[in-house]
């Protein structure tokens, strides 16, 4: 697979088919709070362990609401997400995350609609890759997100980069610099185009 930039890039992985039988936006229960929690619990450790914890929650409890992880107790919040690891440290990262949530817009509605990056840089355990993981699956916003796939993939083909937003800003930039382009490919259905991305380079590099 051969690519000069991240346009051509997205056209190879999006003839490999990679994300048939998977969410449309690939990140399970898109826009909704679990995607935040989802974000939070998959620092350190594999997906396969963060769906044994979030659906641990869900079996006992139904959908995972704001409210209801901002009255937890951080021990037994811990319990419930064990399978993901760092529960202790987790735990109370999450819970205080949600309070201040409720606190600074209200509701999750309000969050999705007004949180922005420099916001979630702030909170305690978040990071680059988990901020950005929930402005764009949880909150809907057109913002690429890159990780150890997409740090892998780049580096196998000569690609290198000192910090997370200069690798952020060469997967975005291939694609803004096309944007006439990829109208055409997904034939105006351009919606949330990054998440796609991003789950294509996971889906692909999760195979090697």
């Amino acid at each position: 697979m051969e690519f000069s930039n991240s346009y051509e890039l997205l056209k190879e992985l999006r003839s490999k088919n990679l994300l048939i039988n998977k969410p449309k936006y690939w990140w399970p229960n898109y826009g909704t709070f679990e995607v935040v929690v989802g974000a939070v619990l998959t620092q350190n450790t594999k997906w396969e362990n963060v769906e044994k914890a979030l659906n641990k929650w869900k079996m006992e409890n139904g959908e995972w609401r704001i409210e209801d992880v901002a009255s937890l107790d951080p021990v037994f919040l811990s319990e419930i997400i064990k399978p993901a690891g760092f529960y202790n440290q987790k735990s109370k990262r999450l819970i205080a995350l949600s309070r201040n949530i409720l606190r600074d817009f209200g509701s999750f509605e309000s969050f999705r609609e007004n949180v922005n990056r420099e916001w979630l840089l702030e909170q305690k355990g978040i990071g680059f890759e988990t901020a950005d993981s929930i402005l764009c699956y949880a909150c809907g916003r057109d913002i690429m997100v890159v990780d150890a796939y997409t740090r892998r993939l780049l580096k196998k083909k000569g690609y290198e980069f000192e910090t997370y937003d200069e690798m952020r800003e060469w997967c975005e930039r291939g694609i803004e610099e096309n944007w006439d382009k990829l109208s055409d490919v997904y034939e105006n259905d351009l919606n949330l185009c990054y998440a796609r991305f991003h789950g294509k380079i996971v889906e692909f590099m999760k195979k090697k």
